[in-house]
């Protein structure tokens, strides 16, 4: 029970912060949030992939990570291909220099890469869909898309749930939670857009809420065999009740990536 009301209350604080700044805020103030969770995110992930302590992976995950969010804030694509481009070449280098007389292992240069690509790169889209018009309302949609989906899933599955859905990876998430889920994403993405976008046509609503969905589901999957692999329950705890920042970037991150490329190639 403690969980579950730390989880509210968490919630009750949070998203008055998170709307006013995304409704009140410039695009430089949402910029700076992302970069600031991004960050956090990879401070977790880098505790999962690298152990306590310092080391030189560790430095260049946030260092190139700030780069890649900092160059998604001049919305220029050619120049975040760069970045990422010179990114990889640098990680490789780096690590190249610090062999010396040692056997080569080039575990930590593709846990430093898949970090980089995981966390900074895919969460670079919520910078580049505030800039887009109607940039404000297509950040609430992936939001209720998310959270509305998350809401329906938890008590779907807690109420009814019987069937594991992966249990290697995820315990405690079920087949009837699933359902769930994709039903309340859709429904939470149908209302949103009566009530606040009814320039978007309910047939791309209904699309947006079933694929993103199912992708938020596989994002959340995948965090969860992240934090298998490392022996964790939760990525941190820097969010009571939740658990920490990855926890619940994890669907988000797969999300906007989606919703971004939707809405400019198919609804434009």
């Amino acid at each position: 029970m403690i969980p579950h009301v730390k989880r509210w209350i968490t919630g009750v604080i949070a998203v008055p912060i998170l709307f006013g700044i995304i409704v009140y805020g410039s695009e430089v103030a949402f910029a700076v949030l992302i970069i600031a969770v991004t960050l956090a995110g990879m401070q977790e992930y880098n505790q999962m992939a690298f152990g306590a302590g310092m080391s030189g992976e560790k430095a260049q995950t946030m260092v190139i990570a700030m780069l890649i969010l900092l160059t998604a804030v001049s919305g220029d694509f050619r120049l975040l291909s760069a970045v990422m481009s010179f990114a990889v070449m640098a990680v490789l280098i780096l690590h190249l220099l610090r062999i010396r007389d040692r056997e080569p292992d080039m575990s930590p240069v593709g846990k430093t890469i898949l970090g980089l690509m995981y966390i900074p790169v895919l969460m670079s889209y919520f910078i580049l869909i505030r800039k887009t018009p109607e940039g404000v309302l297509w950040i609430f949609f992936i939001l209720v898309l998310a959270f509305s989906g998350d809401v329906a899933a938890y008590y779907v599955g807690k109420g009814m749930g019987k069937r594991k859905l992966l249990p290697r990876v995820s315990p405690g998430k079920t087949v009837e939670g699933t359902i769930g889920l994709v039903a309340g994403s859709i429904a939470g993405c149908l209302l949103f857009r009566q009530l606040f976008f009814p320039l978007l046509p309910v047939a791309h609503a209904v699309i947006l809420g079933l694929v993103g969905s199912v992708t938020g589901q596989l994002g959340d999957l995948c965090e969860s065999a992240f934090k298998r692999a490392a022996g964790v329950k939760d990525s941190g705890a820097l969010l009571p009740g939740h658990g920490g920042i990855l926890d619940r970037l994890d669907c988000l991150m797969f999300i906007a990536p989606f919703v971004y490329y939707y809405q400019a190639l198919i609804i434009r």
